[in-house]
């Protein structure tokens, strides 16, 4: 502009529109002029936009804190070279930085508040199940740091090695037993110490109970009185029987992963957190991911992944948020006016849960936990819970479990049980009206399988959720033979002292057919939502993602979480997401997988009987 002003002071080119009439010469002057200065505010525009992109840009984009993101925004940002964004829907898990002022969170005892709180929790729920007397099933999620590790029920299970052997025929090459038990021993401290099973070193401290309650001691009698082994680590050479559990309890507090990996990770200046953020669209350029779009405050706002965007929301969410983005089954997508980016027909398809039954009892003395759920002494419990962590409020009273085959011929446990010594009405939103005790019983490896579809283009709308629950005749099965043997065990001779009328059941729920009715009429989900993004070979037209965690047909794109499970685990889900996000990291980092090999794992003497 100055050059062009010196031009039409010295009489240079530009003079020569002084033959045009003097008015002429002034339009064209001030047209020059406008139109210099609307090139250089255009640059400056665009500088301005690349500039704040680039303010916004970061080498990984992770959605969702959860199980598994919280994990990556760890082990990613142990190289102070790489930048993390993590994206939370939820709220932080601890008010003014303290997590005695988010006690229900954080003491154990008080996990089912949030099971009914949406503060913290998706609050989904499924379609009308037609094999289940058409109940709509209520599945809670976590939607806060931690995610689901910050709402469960603490438990502590790998599932079986066969399982993750199971993986790799299934298409998930180097997801093994010898190649998976590493990052699962890499995640842990165990209490106990460790040994080829367990880890001594890691983040996630593992514990057991501290309750020494009769009631636990009763059912591990009555197990071993069934014929039952007892296994002292049910995580480690021996899953088949019954033991202690392992839960993510340590030194009275929940253990979830945003406090075992998150906030020591948050003094980091390459980690970059923002929770209240829902992810709405993850960006293309062609098939490349760039970056997502989210909304913060009723402002959408983009961020931007030189690397990568890797999506840990977990079985429902990630599939909705890849669907919403234009990956997904083509038809579908298209019947919503959602531009397609790459057609993936496996997308929310393959959705495998666990199903469970409560059988419970009264008991005949008054040592369950019923009087601690009244009012004066929950204050008490509360209160030392606050001032020590210690007491009633310090673990989740799922102390004892095991794991059992449902008929011989089966290879590996494929039943679950979970003793508590108290009695849980409706998912804990009802409270308990009596002296009871109940075991949490039910199959490992349905053969029901489901889906999820978008319900519509609008990210805050819950995606259609359809679990298809006993579905199969086997399924139905299975569930006969989880009353059958639980009621085995409780008329066992260690259960005699405490043993009152079985209160369901129910006496008079006897036949196939009665035991059918009440698992179509009492059968709950387990929350173990899983394998909606299966992990498998690209030449799988179902796979979505690739051994790698690579979403197959795109570029720049993982998912690390439940849903690339190939097939559900045989237990809690909880510690095989946390592997799964420790294994990632490393293929992320371009490392070599950790290998154990020839690690001895428990097979029954014979499998011409089931016990």
């Amino acid at each position: 502009m100055s050059c062009l002003m010196k031009a039409v002071k010295c009489g240079r080119p530009v003079t020569q529109m002084h033959k045009a009439p003097g008015a002429l010469f002034k339009t064209h002057l001030l047209k020059s002029t406008w139109g210099i200065n609307a090139q250089l505010w255009k640059i400056s525009r665009t500088s301005s936009h690349l500039s704040s992109e680039k303010g916004n840009s970061y080498d990984y984009v992770i959605v969702g804190a959860g199980s598994a993101g919280c994990v990556l925004a760890n082990r990613l940002t142990e190289d102070p070279l790489s930048t993390v964004l993590l994206l939370e829907a939820g709220p932080k898990d601890t008010l003014l930085g303290s997590k005695r002022l988010m006690w229900k969170i954080h003491m154990p005892a008080a996990l089912t508040y949030n099971l009914c709180d949406e503060k913290y929790n998706w609050y989904y729920h499924t379609t009308s199940q037609k094999h289940m007397d058409n109940r709509i099933m209520y599945w809670p999620r976590g939607r806060v740091w931690g995610g689901s590790s910050s709402l469960n029920a603490m438990v502590y299970i790998r599932g079986h090695a066969e399982d993750y052997n199971r993986w790799s025929r299934e298409g998930a090459v180097g997801w093994d037993y010898e190649h998976c038990l590493p990052y699962f021993k890499k995640a842990q401290t165990h209490e106990l110490g460790p040994d080829q099973y367990r880890g001594g070193n890691g983040p996630l401290n593992v514990s057991r109970g501290k309750t020494n309650h009769p009631l636990h001691h009763a059912f591990l009698d009555a197990t071993q009185q069934a014929g039952y082994p007892f296994t002292d680590d049910m995580n480690g050479y021996q899953q088949e029987g019954f033991g202690w559990m392992d839960m993510t309890v340590h030194q009275g507090q929940r253990w979830s992963t945003a406090s075992a990996y998150l906030r020591p990770a948050m003094s980091r200046s390459n980690l970059s957190v923002s929770e209240k953020t829902l992810v709405t669209k993850i960006l293309f350029q062609g098939t490349k991911s760039v970056g997502v779009e989210y909304v913060k405050n009723g402002q959408r706002k983009k961020a931007f992944a030189a690397k990568e965007v890797i999506l840990s929301g977990g079985a429902i969410n990630s599939p909705q948020l890849l669907m919403l983005s234009g990956i997904g089954n083509a038809d579908d997508l298209k019947k919503l006016g959602i531009p397609v980016v790459c057609h993936l027909p496996g997308v929310g398809q393959n959705l495998q849960d666990h199903l469970e039954v409560y059988v419970q009892h009264k008991c005949t003395e008054p040592i369950t936990l019923y009087n601690a759920q009244k009012p004066v002494n929950m204050m008490k419990i509360g209160l030392e819970w606050l001032w020590k962590f210690t007491g009633e409020g310090a673990t989740a009273h799922l102390e004892s479990g095991g794991f059992i085959r449902s008929e011989a011929g089966v290879p590996h446990p494929d039943i679950q049980f979970h003793f508590l010594p108290s009695q849980v009405i409706d998912h804990g939103r009802v409270a308990s009206t009596m002296e009871a005790y109940q075991v949490h019983v039910g199959p490992m490896r349905s053969t029901s399988v489901g889906w999820l579809k978008l319900r519509s283009t609008d990210p805050n709308d819950h995606p259609i959720i359809e679990p298809n629950y006993l579905s199969t005749e086997r399924d139905i099965w299975e569930f006969r033979q989880c009353v059958k043997l639980t009621r085995e065990i409780f008329a066992q001779k260690a259960f005699e002292k405490f043993r009152g009328p079985e209160i369901q059941p129910g006496e008079h729920v006897q036949s196939d057919k009665e035991i059918d009715a009440f698992i179509r009429q009492k059968a709950d989900s387990a929350y173990h939502p899983s394998c909606t993004c299966k992990m498998g070979q690209p030449s799988n037209s179902f796979a979505v993602v690739d051994p790698q965690t690579k979403v197959i047909g795109v570029e720049n794109l993982r998912v690390v979480d439940a849903s690339i499970m190939p097939s559900v685990v045989s237990g809690n889900l909880n510690a095989p997401t946390i592997m799964i996000a420790e294994k990632a990291a490393d293929l992320i980092k371009g490392l070599p997988s950790l290998q154990e090999k020839n690690v001895p794992v428990y097979k029954p003497r014979t499998l011409e009987t089931q016990r």
